[in-house]
């Protein structure tokens, strides 16, 4: 494998731009990455429609014995390429996409590629990670069944890291009812959503228990339509962050239990916490071969999920942030460390070998 052909391969995904939600560019994307497993690796690779956009699937035939999980969806909107093109400079890659997670793609397929022989190896690419999986969750349910073992390329930890564990995360969206009224001619008219949030978020933010790492943080709010009209309506975002399923059914049940403070004002909660945590104990085993394997490689818990979360919450060992080494994900600095690249593919396909070896 050369580091030059892995650059070539990377700047294919990065310049078509797959933006989460634009069916038209995943559907483009979702090629790209089909062609790009038939040339490096042989074989067909099928395309899975769904409502969030196609997923891409591969098998080197035989017993499924290790899922490789990945997406080829990017937070940034059409257009961010032509501000933020494809570069590589400095011993470094950026473009959208390239940490989050295109590298970890390409490096993947490169590292399968040196097996000579990808019997036992499934490969699939969802469209709608970045969006919560909703779509794909029982496709990616069903094959790391299947397999039993799951590497997911979602870019590394800082300095190089393994994820060998995250926390489960999700998003609540509640939404106040009140009653408008004239803000100065009579003001006791209304029911004010505005007051009836402030209330709320307070109780909210209580919910939270940052010592065992549980975080939930409001993030977005919104109420009323004009200065001098009591506001009929808010909404209130908020990001959860929990390390355990007990902690995940107390916070969601602390939700459900919200009621309000004012007469007349109403409450409904949605959303919830989607991902389930990844217990360090999934990633254990597969951990330990990669110790072996690269010597000096950390492996660390993190607060950002990924589908490594549903596959490790079903009981399949799991082992996250094999991917690119670099850093930005989500950001205008996305970057991607050339040096790595071959190392982290070495790392595939000596894990595979590991794996594959094991269950025979």
């Amino acid at each position: 494998m050369t580091v030059d052909a892995m650059i070539e391969d990377l700047r294919t995904l990065v310049e078509i731009e797959s933006p989460s939600g634009d069916i038209e560019a995943l559907t483009t994307s979702a090629r790209a990455v089909a062609a790009l497993l038939e040339t490096r690796l042989g074989g067909t690779a099928t395309l899975v429609e769904s409502a969030a956009g196609p997923h891409v699937r591969w098998s080197g035939g035989g017993e499924p014995r290790v899922l490789i999980l990945g997406h080829h969806d990017t937070v940034f909107p059409l257009g961010t390429l032509a501000r933020r093109p494809f570069a590589v400079a400095d011993g470094k890659v950026t473009g959208p996409g390239v940490f989050d997670m295109l590298g970890g793609l390409v490096q993947a397929i490169h590292g399968l590629a040196a097996l000579g022989d990808p019997t036992g190896v499934e490969i699939l690419v969802t469209a709608d990670e970045e969006t919560g999986s909703h779509e794909s969750r029982a496709l990616i349910e069903d094959r790391a069944r299947a397999c039993g073992t799951v590497l997911v390329f979602e870019g590394a930890a800082d300095g190089g890291g393994l994820k060998i564990g995250r926390k489960g995360c999700g998003a609540f969206e509640v939404v106040i009812t009140g009653r408008a009224s004239h803000a100065g001619l009579e003001p006791e008219a209304g029911v004010n959503a505005l007051i009836e949030a402030s209330h709320q978020v307070l109780d909210i933010v209580a919910l939270g228990r940052p010592e065992i790492g549980t975080t939930v943080t409001p993030t977005v709010a919104s109420a009323g339509t004009a200065s001098n009209v009591v506001p009929a309506s808010a909404t209130v975002v908020v990001d959860v962050r929990v390390e355990s399923a007990e902690e995940k059914e107390r916070v969601e049940a602390g939700f459900a239990a919200l009621t309000p403070r004012l007469d007349g004002a109403e409450i409904e909660v949605r959303g919830g916490i989607h991902r389930p945590p990844m217990p360090e104990s999934a990633a254990a085993d597969l951990f330990a071969v990669a110790e072996r394997l690269l010597p000096g490689v950390t492996g660390v818990a993190v607060g950002g999920g990924s589908d490594g979360n549903l596959t490790a919450a079903i009981g399949v060992p799991t082992l996250d942030g094999l991917g690119a080494v670099g850093g930005g994900a989500h950001a205008d600095h996305e970057y991607l460390l050339v040096g790595s690249m071959v190392e982290r593919a070495e790392l595939a396909t000596g894990l595979v070998t590991a794996i594959r070896d094991s269950r025979e």
